[in-house]
């Protein structure tokens, strides 16, 4: 991979400590989420560290493993999609969209679709979060991955509801994502939130500083 060996040091360190991806679907809408354990410059963290990549206006995804093959997986489903929309004459459906993503990463490298997350809203079926289940790409409320995730589980099941609106699921996934980075014990953590429905797609970064504290009880 390109980040192998090469660049500062902050950079391979970022892809050892891993990211946690978390997506949840509300009616209407979708939020996803992806933590970066890195303070560097915004433009750097944005390009380099988020690994939220859009495939479409209204779709995106999350891949654990790194923000450079993450990048290519989402360039060339985005590209097909683009092709796909143009000949169906309408926007893609989020599922299609998952499709396409599970079966280049799985071509491109196997162990990239261990932890996979796609998410959107299409005028079908709304907001819709699939995720990668056993080596099948299935439709999930709620969907979190990513190395450190194993702390997050517990939290995640207990504070998951259905029916939450935008704001609980903005909170929700702010909450998992500063709970992942305060277990990992890293500091200058950065949360990117992308914030999906019929109307809009919202991104927003959340510095280290502005985040939730959780103590160990």
């Amino acid at each position: 991979s390109m980040l192998d060996g090469t660049g500062p040091e902050w950079l391979s360190e970022e892809v050892k400590t891993g990211t946690t991806i978390i997506a949840i679907e509300y009616n209407g809408g979708v939020v996803l989420g992806s933590d970066s354990r890195v303070s560097a410059g915004a433009s750097v963290v944005n390009r380099v560290m988020n690994k939220l990549s859009p495939l479409h206006d209204k779709i995106y995804c999350a891949l654990s493993g790194s923000a450079a093959d993450a990048q290519t997986i989402a360039e060339m489903v985005n590209y097909q999609l683009d092709v796909h929309s143009m000949e169906i004459g309408e926007d893609p459906q989020v599922r299609s969209a998952a499709t396409l993503v599970k079966n280049i990463s799985y071509k491109y490298k196997e162990e990239l679709s261990a932890h996979l997350i796609v998410a959107g809203w299409d005028r079908r079926d709304g907001g819709q979060v699939f995720a990668t289940l056993k080596g099948l790409i299935t439709r999930q409320p709620f969907a979190v991955g990513g190395s450190g995730s194993s702390y997050v589980y517990g939290f995640v099941d207990a504070e998951y509801r259905r029916g939450m609106n935008k704001e609980d699921c903005q909170q929700f996934v702010v909450n998992t994502l500063s709970l992942a980075m305060s277990r990992d014990g890293s500091s200058g953590g950065v949360a990117y939130i992308v914030t999906i429905d019929e109307h809009s797609t919202e991104e927003k970064v959340i510095l280290g500083n502005d985040l939730p504290t959780f103590f160990d009880q």
